[in-house]
């Protein structure tokens, strides 16, 4: 397993994070069942939810501003815990921020909306946790315009979130590796900031909402598997195994429109018996958004909408996560890398099976009995984590990983495929190499490897 030590300020001691105890933080996760989304920013004065990235933050005033009445609308519905949008896509900062004037500190209200939200659902007994988009249009933190500047601004955004809010139980990232957004993992380094979360609250779970182009029988980028449901996104919750979140909107959109107080809203019976209860009952967390006005609280009518909630489901049974995988947060080194192989076959040649693409794989041509694929890293590496992905579950039963250091080859692991799903995840102490090989020793018709990602260890 993986492990490593770090001193946290936020408890004043070392921390040490391993993900030996990231089952059961998953599992306290599921346990909470359902919580209380909350979009609250410049959007909320808008007609989009998407605000002019120029929007002056004297917008931004909220005169009858009242987390209290949040938490306890959360508390109506039995809710377990809250997510606040902290900081959505137009880079506009809800807390007393030192990177930058683009905060509510700048508005006519000067109040730290962090600071009131988490007072105010910490004392009421509910978790907190942060919703924080990695796509910051206002100060073009966006593809093409990512500086290393912007990159430390974004981490010392989260050191201030970790450090000074209290116990933070999960932070949901949006806008990486989304396909509007298109800010990669490798642009922000996701291990970067993976790494600097838990060393700071270790217990913290880190969440992307835009893993899902990953293959579902993973955590590819994750804590938690995520599915936001508007988006297309949809759980299955019969054969799900893994510790997910799913997300609606009470109203019709995230943020607060001036026709809410009297739009019809989500119906509850919706909500309770088709997403809540099955949804936990597969392992899923359900977070439900209701966005406050502009004067800063929640309408009337999503307010019965949540006491009604209430009346009709309360937190009752939980149940026991099943054992998986730890999840794939390292770096690629195999992304994109030049790769040889065996055969192809016919258009699925060897350049699919690195492209970051899971919708396309490296078929060898039939008549190779033991075919293989290889990659060229850049130069020596360490990494200590192999994932190979199949396009289905079945055809290859046993392969071969080599991989080339100090000019001979070394065996890594040769045997039947790890796993029972198509994503097959090797875990070793770390080793370093300039080449790696796969060779499907033993299959039952075609071969095929949609990717294969070699990862680094944590930095």
């Amino acid at each position: 397993m993986l492990a490593f030590s770090l001193l946290s300020p936020v408890y004043g001691q070392q921390q040490p994070f391993t993900f030996n105890n990231l089952h059961q933080l998953q599992q306290d996760f599921e346990d909470l069942q359902f919580g209380l989304f909350t979009h609250f920013a410049l959007p909320t004065y808008t007609i989009e939810d998407w605000s002019d990235p120029e929007m002056p933050p004297s917008a931004f005033n909220a005169p009858k501003l009242d987390c209290k009445q949040w938490a306890k609308a959360a508390k109506s519905a039995h809710m377990t815990y809250g997510c606040l949008s902290v900081k959505h896509h137009n880079g506009f900062c809800l807390w007393n921020t030192k990177t930058t004037d683009y905060s509510v500190m700048s508005s006519p209200q000067r109040r730290d909306v962090v600071r009131e939200y988490c007072d105010a659902f910490h004392k009421a007994g509910l978790k907190v946790m942060f919703h924080f988009s990695i796509l910051d249009t206002h100060h073009k933190l966006r593809r093409h315009h990512i500086t290393p500047e912007l990159v430390e601004m974004t981490k010392e955004q989260l050191r201030e979130l970790l450090t000074n809010y209290g116990e933070v139980t999960a932070i949901m990232f949006d806008g990486w590796e989304a396909p509007w957004g298109r800010i990669s993992y490798e642009d922000v380094s996701f291990p970067e900031i993976y790494s600097l979360i838990k060393s700071i609250q270790p217990n913290c779970l880190v969440i992307d909402m835009n893993s899902h182009k990953y293959p579902r029988e993973a955590l590819f980028y994750s804590d938690i598997k995520f599915y936001e449901q508007g988006a297309g996104q949809k759980i299955d919750a019969e054969s799900n195994r893994l510790p997910a979140m799913a997300c609606l909107p009470l109203q019709r959109t995230w943020f607060w429109k001036e026709s809410m107080p009297t739009d019809k809203l989500r119906d509850v019976h919706e909500i309770v018996d088709d997403n809540l209860i099955p949804y936990n009952k597969a392992h899923c967390s359900f977070v439900l958004n209701a966005a406050p006005n502009r004067d800063g609280l929640i309408d009337d009518n999503a307010l019965d909408a949540l006491k009604e909630i209430g009346r009709l489901w309360k937190k009752g049974e939980t149940y026991p996560l099943p054992e998986c995988d730890v999840p794939i947060v390292g770096r690629n080194l195999a992304l994109n890398r030049p790769s040889e192989s065996s055969w192809g076959w016919d258009t699925n040649i060897m350049d699919l099976a690195n492209d970051d693409n899971f919708s396309s794989a490296w078929y060898p041509q039939p008549s190779v009995a033991e075919p293989f694929w290889e990659v060229t890293l850049d130069g020596e590496q360490a990494f200590n984590q192999i994932v190979i992905t199949e396009p289905k579950v079945g055809p290859m039963q046993a392969y071969r990983i080599e991989y080339f250091s100090k000019g001979r080859w070394h065996t890594l692991y040769e045997g039947p495929v790890v796993g029972t799903t198509r994503v097959h995840q090797h875990h070793f102490p770390a080793v370093s190499g300039s080449r790696l090989r796969i060779t499907s020793t033993k299959h039952d018709g075609s071969p095929a490897i949609a990717e294969f990602g070699v990862y680094a260890p944590l930095p």
